[in-house]
């Protein structure tokens, strides 16, 4: 029986399509099936023949979300939410990523049944006002913009921080949505320092019911647009329009 280690090399290897079956019967049980299509790769660890689970493979590593993903950016996002990772925001800043219950339900939808994929911008638009047919608005659609929030001292982030990026569905029915008053106050392209934190008291009195019952009794946010895209190394960012941003890490 291989170890722990062992298993993950070889899965890692098989799900890059380094690696046949047929050289691993010794190292880690492997149920024997047809080469999968471009759309099974795309599907969750589950329904593939390896026995890895989101939470031991690297999805920090461009080539594990080409190889394993083909595209299917929300299942990726969903992944990375279920697996508690976080993103290395501003050199050395964990972030964990945290979806809300609905956009997650939203992205699995997407991911399991069809619909518009998360756009993931190319390495050139590196900054979201050079996005076509950018505005300095709140709009967000769940494809190419997305609702969220950075959160401060929350006691059960990963990373080590107290960080949490959460990210929500924009439009109605999602009660750890943007409030009407982030949505009416919301000037995201300008500088932290003048713009309106708000703490778990005051984010409830606006409609945020659980704020700090999901993130904690001393928790602050100030919300932001955010969007997707690559760098030359194909490297994924999730990119604040402020400027600020980060890309999936191992965490410390």
């Amino acid at each position: 029986m291989a170890s722990g280690r062992s298993a993950l090399v070889v899965c890692v290897l098989l799900t890059l399509g380094l690696l046949s079956e047929a050289y691993t019967p010794s190292l880690i049980p492997v149920t024997r099936r047809p080469s999968p299509s471009v759309s099974a790769v795309a599907r969750p660890l589950s329904a593939l023949g390896c026995s890895m689970t989101a939470s031991s493979l690297p999805l920090h590593d461009p080539a594990i979300r080409e190889a394993q993903y083909k595209g299917n950016t929300a299942q990726y996002l969903v992944d990375l939410h279920d697996s508690r990772s976080v993103f290395d925001f501003c050199g050395g800043m964990m972030f964990q990523l945290i979806l809300s219950d609905k956009l997650r339900s939203h992205l699995a939808s997407v991911s399991e049944d069809g619909g518009q994929q998360p756009a993931i911008s190319d390495a050139a638009t590196d900054r979201m006002m050079k996005m076509p047919g950018y505005r300095q608005d709140a709009s967000a659609d769940n494809i190419r913009l997305f609702h969220g929030r950075e959160v401060r001292e929350v006691p059960s982030a990963a990373g080590g921080f107290g960080f949490a990026l959460h990210l929500s569905f924009a439009g109605e029915g999602d009660p750890e949505g943007w409030t009407p008053q982030e949505v009416a106050g919301y000037d995201g392209w300008g500088h932290d320092a003048s713009r309106t934190w708000r703490n778990g008291e005051r984010l409830e009195s606006e409609g945020f019911a659980g704020f700090r019952s999901k993130f904690g009794p001393k928790a602050f946010t100030l919300n932001h647009r955010f969007y997707l895209h690559l760098d030359r190394s194909q490297q994924m960012w999730l990119s604040a329009e402020d400027g600020c941003e980060g890309h999936p890490a191992q965490a410390r």
